[in-house]
C-alpha cells in the first residue's frame, strides 16, 4: 500500500489487485444502495445468497422500533446454510475447521465430517430431552467441540449460551441461572501457557446453586482426573459412541425471528445482560459483512484469533466463515507460548491468508520486537484486521509494516455484542488512515 501526506495525515491506498478482485469493489455504491432502499437491498442479498425453507412475508418490520424484526414469516435455520447446503456440493471435502492445540496437536474437519459430528451431537442432545427453545450453557476452551456444540444446539432449534472459558465461578453461575439452562457442556480443562484451566472444577462449583441443570456433558481434552457426579455427569466421547448418536438427522426449520443464542455483556457496569440474536437477520448480517470486509475467497485460510466465547468468535470464527463455505482456523493457546512467535509460526505453517485479531494482542506482540515475526514466511497473508477496541496508530503501523509487509490492508472493525456484526469498517477498496475505522 502506498501512502501520501505527512505523518499526521497519512493515507494508505490499497493495492490495485486487491481492489480489482474485491467481493465488494465499490463501498460507496453499496452504502448508497442501503441509504436508498435498506429493506430492498438486504432482501435481495438474503434471497440470492441463502437457502430458506419458506420465503418471508416482510423483509423488515419496523413498526415497534427500536425493536426491529427481519424476514418476518420466513422459515430458515442457520445450520442448514452453514453446513447442510455445503455438504451437498463439492465443498463437502473442503476443510471447514482447522484446529491446533497449544501442545501442537492438530485436527481438521471437512464440511462433510463436521456435518456428521454436529448431527451426532444434536441427536444426543435431543435424546436427553433438549428441544426447540431450550437453553444450553457451553463453557469450554478453544477446541473443536465448542463449535460442534454450538451448531448442534442451533440444528435442533435449542438456544446456546456460551460462557467464555476464562470467566469465574460467579460469572458462570449467574449466566446459567439467568438462562435457566437444563444442560451444561464443558471440558475437563483447557491448556493455557502450559497450565490447565480447571473448567470442570469451576462448573461443579457453579452448579451447586443452579438447580435447573440436569445433565453435564464433559469433553475429555487435557486428560487430568475430574470429579464426575453420578446421575448427572456424562463423558462426551461415551455419548458420541452410543447408537443414539445418529450421523444424519434433519435440521429443524425455525422462524427467522426464533432465538439462536444468548450472549451476556461483560457486566462491568452492573449485572450482565443477555443479548439475544436470531437465526434470520443475524445469519444474513454476519455472512455478508465477512464477505465484503474480509473479502473471503474459496482458497483462503481465515483465522479470527478471538475466543468462541465472545461475540467475535460466534460471528467470525463459527457462523460467518461456515456460512461462506470458508476454512476457519482455531488455535487453542496463548499468542506467546512457548515463544513470542507462536502466532507467526501458526500463520506460516497453516498458510493463513487473512488474520483478524485485537489491538491488545498486537500491542502485546509488538513488545517483543520485529525479529520474531521476521523469522517467518508471512507472504501468504493478504488482509489483516482488528477488533475489540480502537487500534492506536502506532500499533496499526507496526501491524501493517511488520506483519503485513506493507501490502496487506488492515480492516479495523467497530461493532458490539448487541449488533452481532460489523457496523463501522473499511472494505479492501477503502483508503485507510491509521487509527480510523473509516465509515459505517
Amino acid at each position: 500500500m502506498s501512502s501520501n501526506g505527512n505523518a499526521s495525515g497519512e493515507i494508505f491506498y490499497p493495492p490495485e489487485h486487491i481492489v480489482r478482485q474485491a467481493n465488494q469493489p465499490d463501498p460507496d455504491a453499496i452504502h448508497q444502495a442501503m441509504l436508498d432502499d435498506l429493506a430492498g437491498t438486504w432482501g435481495a442479498i438474503a434471497r440470492d445468497e441463502f437457502e430458506w425453507f419458506k420465503p418471508w412475508d416482510k423483509t423488515l418490520d419496523d413498526s415497534e422500533a427500536p425493536f426491529y424484526k427481519w424476514f418476518v414469516g420466513g422459515k430458515v435455520n442457520i445450520v442448514h446454510n452453514a453446513l447442510d447446503r455445503h455438504a451437498e456440493t463439492w465443498r463437502r471435502n473442503k476443510v471447514a475447521l482447522l484446529w491446533e492445540g497449544e501442545k501442537y496437536e492438530q485436527r481438521s474437519y471437512t464440511y462433510h465430517q463436521l456435518q456428521r459430528e454436529v448431527c451426532r451431537f444434536a441427536s444426543v442432545l435431543r435424546a436427553m430431552g433438549v428441544n426447540k427453545g431450550d437453553r444450553v450453557t457451553i463453557y469450554m476452551g478453544r477446541i473443536p467441540e465448542i463449535v460442534i456444540a454450538m451448531l448442534a444446539c442451533a440444528k435442533i432449534g435449542a438456544v446456546h449460551s456460551v460462557v467464555y472459558g476464562g470467566f469465574s465461578v460467579e460469572a458462570l453461575h449467574g449466566r446459567i441461572e439467568d438462562s435457566q439452562s437444563k444442560v451444561a457442556i464443558t471440558a475437563d480443562g483447557a491448556w493455557l501457557r502450559g497450565n490447565i484451566v480447571p473448567l470442570k472444577e469451576i462448573m461443579d462449583e457453579a452448579l451447586q446453586r443452579a438447580p435447573t441443570v440436569q445433565t453435564v456433558i464433559v469433553v475429555k481434552h487435557t486428560g487430568q482426573e475430574v470429579h464426575m457426579e453420578p446421575g448427572r455427569d456424562l463423558w462426551y466421547h461415551d455419548l458420541m459412541n452410543l447408537p443414539i448418536a445418529e450421523t444424519c438427522i434433519a435440521t429443524e426449520a425455525v422462524d427467522a425471528e426464533d432465538p439462536l443464542f444468548l450472549l451476556y455483556t461483560s457486566g462491568t457496569t452492573g449485572k450482565p445482560k443477555a443479548i439475544l440474536h436470531t437465526h434470520g437477520g443475524y445469519m444474513v448480517g454476519v455472512a455478508t459483512t465477512l464477505k465484503w470486509v474480509f473479502d473471503l475467497k474459496e482458497e483462503d485460510t481465515w483465522w479470527c484469533a478471538a475466543d468462541p466465547g465472545w461475540i467475535t468468535g460466534h460471528s467470525y470464527i463459527v457462523y460467518g466463515p461456515l456460512l461462506l463455505g470458508a476454512t476457519s482456523m482455531i488455535y487453542e493457546g496463548a499468542p506467546n507460548h512457548p515463544f513470542p512467535d507462536r502466532w507467526w509460526d501458526v500463520v506460516e505453517r497453516h498458510g493463513v491468508t487473512v488474520l483478524y485479531t485485537a489491538p491488545t494482542a498486537i500491542r502485546g506482540l509488538m513488545r517483543f520486537g520485529d525479529a520474531w515475526p521476521n523469522r517467518h514466511d508471512l507472504s501468504k497473508l493478504r488482509l489483516l484486521g482488528s477488533v475489540g477496541e480502537p487500534i492506536n496508530p502506532e500499533a496499526w503501523r507496526w501491524y501493517h509494516r511488520v506483519v503485513g509487509k506493507e501490502r496487506c490492508p488492515n480492516m479495523d472493525t467497530w461493532w458490539q455484542t448487541e449488533t452481532g456484526a460489523f457496523m463501522i469498517s473499511p472494505m479492501p477498496a477503502t483508503p485507510l488512515k491509521p487509527g480510523s475505522a473509516t465509515l459505517p
